[in-house]
């Protein structure tokens, strides 16, 4: 058997691993780098970058250079979400034939799976030249708090980079997986991760081979990027303070101010100060303009604080759900490059009342984790059991607008539910089965992910039919759900492909589009 590798697919910044003689490695990239920017562009001369290849040019190509685009997979185009992003990136965010959100760089669009496709394929091409064989199976993470159509969706840039996705593990989990080699004791967890664009909390039980998700809470769209976004608003209106010139309306202005801000903020976890310095950001009537100013930790940790409470009231809410106290959390532990800020670190040892354990790299230990699990469901011994739970609740649409449960957040998977629901009309022949994901009691305030009808039903007075109604998810986080005629036994089944995913149609043009070596694949 060939080997199967791990990988971090990040908003900012990706990272794969493999086990070797039972030990997990991370594998540096050509650059001697152990992470590599999840960034794609199309060149001035229409080649495609990807990695530190699109960093280095972002500047001068800002509105061809893709980043962050995570934060965009399996969004719908009039979400709150791309509304937000489409704000603050040079690129342009278009709506997309099935509602989705997609990208124009240059003369050409891209669906959010293309790109997250393109930067899978970068991580197996980097694991390809490491092991000297070709790689074809991967475990990649994705945030605890995905829904259904997000997950779909990055199984789907699975497809496109040619990779068989073994399994989709939460970011979270894949932590403690590697925080948990080697160690046997009993232990309850809680895993803080905030990455470049989303955070995640859980709260996980470990110990004789067993991870066990006690509960997961998140926020797909809180992240480095807000952190660096509050620098960049501060920027410039200190910029129009004292120039009197908006540098919003500038792309690559807002891009080198995107860039400062970031060398900023890990300045200043190292730093009481840093000099941001940016000669010939503008130019008016009085010729060119130059942006120097000092930025102080203060005034980071002022811009930020409401970020970072943000992040701890879903902490208090992870653990309602856990039914746990802070006192009976034996470890905290930090993933993601934003909790190596100091202020962010002081306020979650305070929270729990207890240090962050630092005995994990970050930046590495969410890909060890899969490389982990990638090893254990591929390895003859199965010594390590996974249970994880499904991260929003799921149901369907009945009369009245109203939202009915049949699979609550937090709950173990695989799973399997059933209810049996009935008509609302005489002589009803059919009905529509909506397929819905979140918490909310208002049908319409919760994400559809698909829809179907079970047709046939034996003519009788409302209320006499019994539908039964079945979910099943699998350990991906997958959802087939399935509705019966008990009376007539005809039953109707999907697995749910919300509209804002890829049609196999689709998927197989795109293969067929973007060849291995469409892309400069070198960093």
């Amino acid at each position: 058997m060939g080997h199967v590798i791990g990988i971090d697919l990040g908003t900012t910044n990706s990272c794969v691993a493999i086990v070797e003689n039972g030990q997990p490695t991370v594998i540096p990239n050509a650059g001697g780098y152990k992470t590599t920017p999840s960034m794609f562009a199309v060149s001035q001369d229409g080649k495609r970058l990807v990695g530190h290849l699109a960093k280095r040019q972002a500047i001068t190509n800002c509105t061809s250079t893709a980043y962050g685009v995570k934060r965009l997979i399996g969004r719908r185009f009039d979400s709150e979400e791309v509304t937000k992003t489409a704000e603050f990136v040079p690129y342009e965010i278009i709506r997309g034939s099935n509602d989705d959100a997609r990208l124009q760089l240059a003369e050409k669009i891209f669906t959010c799976p293309e790109i997250a496709a393109i930067i899978l394929r970068e991580m197996k091409r980097v694991a390809q030249e490491y092991v000297g064989e070709p790689v074809e199976e991967a475990v990649v993470t994705v945030p605890a708090y995905f829904n259904d159509t997000q997950r779909q969706c990055t199984k789907d840039a699975g497809k496109i980079a040619g990779l068989e996705i073994l399994r989709i593990i939460n970011e979270p989990t894949a932590a403690a997986l590697s925080y948990g080699f080697g160690r046997s004791d009993e232990e309850t967890i809680a895993i803080y991760d905030l990455g470049g664009g989303t955070f995640d909390i859980s709260i996980l039980s470990m110990g004789d081979g067993v991870v066990e998700v006690l509960s997961t809470n998140g926020n797909t769209f809180l992240g480095g990027e807000d952190f660096d976004r509050r620098i960049v608003d501060h920027l410039n209106a200190w910029f129009v303070d004292n120039d009197g010139i908006d540098l919003r309306n500038d792309a690559m202005a807002m891009q080198r101010l995107k860039d400062a801000a970031e060398k900023a903020k890990c300045d200043l976890s190292a730093r009481d100060v840093t000099e941001i310095n940016l000669p010939f950001i503008a130019t008016d009537e009085r010729g060119p303009r130059h942006l120097n100013v000092e930025i102080t930790r203060d005034t980071l940790e002022s811009l930020c604080h409401d970020l970072v409470s943000q992040s701890l009231k879903t902490c208090e809410a992870c653990m309602r759900d856990a039914k746990v106290g802070p006192d009976q959390i034996d470890r905290v532990i930090l993933v993601g490059g934003q909790t190596r800020m100091p202020f962010l670190q002081t306020a979650v040892a305070e929270f729990f009342g207890k240090r962050p354990h630092k005995g994990v790299n970050p930046d590495e230990v969410v890909a060890i984790g899969a490389a982990l699990q990638a090893e254990a469901l591929t390895a003859d011994e199965k010594d390590l059991l996974l249970l994880d739970v499904t991260p929003l609740s799921l149901g369907i649409a009945t009369f009245g607008g109203r939202f009915a449960t049949l699979i609550e957040r937090n709950t173990t998977v695989p799973v399997r539910r059933s209810h049996v629901f009935t008509t609302t009309r005489d002589d009803q022949r059919d009905v529509k089965v909506r397929v819905l994901q979140g918490e909310s009691e208002v049908a319409a305030e919760n994400d559809l992910l698909g829809e179907f009808v079970l047709s046939g039903i034996k003519p009788a007075s409302k209320g006499e039919p019994e539908i039964e109604v079945s979910f099943d998810i699998d350990a991906n986080g997958i959802v087939n759900v399935s509705a019966r005629d008990k009376a007539t036994g005809l039953e109707q089944s999907i697995t749910v492909n919300a509209a804002s995913t890829l049609s196999d149609e689709e998927i197989q043009r795109i293969i067929e589009e973007n060849p291995p070596d469409a892309i400069a694949l070198k960093v």
